[in-house]
């Protein structure tokens, strides 16, 4: 049984990829910041389905500290490093969310090399590829980067300095090591518990009445499902190393469609989402301020097939709604 460590396990994505793993046949070992977070994060898995007795096991280690990496990596097949800095409000200084992306991805790189690690898959992100200074004049796809020195929000930033860092380190002093990288758009889908990615957030905020945004913003959208599955489909195939794979379900949605699909097929569940949003009906093709990417290359590859977009949306507001985090 080959042996899978999933960095952050207790995040909505990573919690995802371990939901994933047992089935396929993999022990699973995690890493959290603080195991007294341990038995929380097996009960939300055991409630969505782990076994009680699962092969899995987690290791105290943070993204700013080597401590802890050497003895996560050991024995491992491959690391699916999904844990990553995703602040809820923007901070000050642009370092206090660059710098530990990038040092934390190159300090689990590093511990894979040394522990002769087979395989990482880096969770990058849209936000690593479609923000540069001009629009390509299509959709955008693996061969576009955002610009590292564009003025973009300080998490854009993050991602495309940590995944040019992780390239530049596997090519210098990779010692054989594979990567590959997922880079998906807004991450939406069942909610498992508290720790969910700030895309749902956007879903809480329109479904308790608030406006997260300008209402005609438009965005790829994509399920955690179908991007846990992605990571796995990557971390198995011979032709994803050395590759990059956007992770998106379609067409971008604007705010203001998301809150109408919300209304039409909630009823009274979604009576307070803000009329602001619901009075004029924009489709997805006319938001103002739009960044459509393409997912070909996972589907003609890997054979990926995600959900709709909007299965991954009904799905986030009935899991928050199931679970009593609506306020």
């Amino acid at each position: 049984m080959s042996t899978i460590l999933v960095t952050g396990g207790t995040g909505f994505l990573g919690s995802h990829c371990i939901l994933q793993l047992p089935r396929d046949g993999y022990e699973v070992r995690t890493t959290v910041r603080d195991l007294g977070r341990e038995q929380r994060a097996r009960s939300t898995l055991q409630a969505n389905g782990v076994a009680t007795d699962a092969p899995l096991s987690f290791v105290a280690a943070d993204l700013l500290s080597d401590g802890g990496w050497m003895e996560a990596v050991s024995g491992c097949d491959a690391v699916l490093h999904v844990a990553s800095p995703f602040p809820a409000t923007q901070p000050d200084n642009a370092d206090d969310v660059i710098i530990p992306a990038r040092d934390g991805t190159l300090r689990v790189l590093r511990a894979a090399r040394d522990a002769g690690v087979g395989r990482v898959v880096l969770t990058s992100s849209f936000a690593a590829v479609g923000y540069g200074r001009q629009h390509p004049g299509r959709d955008f796809d693996e061969r576009d980067w955002t610009e590292e020195d564009a003025p973009n929000a300080p998490y854009i930033r993050s991602k495309v300095v940590a995944e040019r860092a992780a390239w530049d380190f596997v090519a210098r002093e990779g010692n054989g090591l594979a990567l590959s990288v997922v880079n998906p758009t807004g991450i939406l889908g069942p909610v498992l518990g508290a720790d969910y990615s700030t895309s749902i957030g956007m879903v809480k905020a329109i479904l308790e009445g608030q406006v997260p945004g300008p209402p005609d913003m438009a965005f790829g959208v994509v399920d955690v499902r179908d991007v846990a599955d992605l990571h796995l489909r990557v971390m198995s195939s011979s032709e994803a190393v050395g590759e990059r794979f956007i992770a998106v379900a379609g067409p971008a949605l604007s705010l203001r469609g998301v809150a109408r699909l919300l209304s039409e097929h909630l009823g009274e569940q979604a009576d307070r989402i803000s009329t602001s949003l619901l009075e004029v009906s924009l489709t997805a093709q006319e938001g103002t301020q739009r960044r459509d990417s393409s997912s070909a290359k996972a589907r003609r590859l890997l054979d990926w097939s995600p959900r709709s977009a909007d299965e991954a949306i009904l799905a986030s507001a009935q899991s928050l709604i199931r679970l009593g985090l609506v306020i």
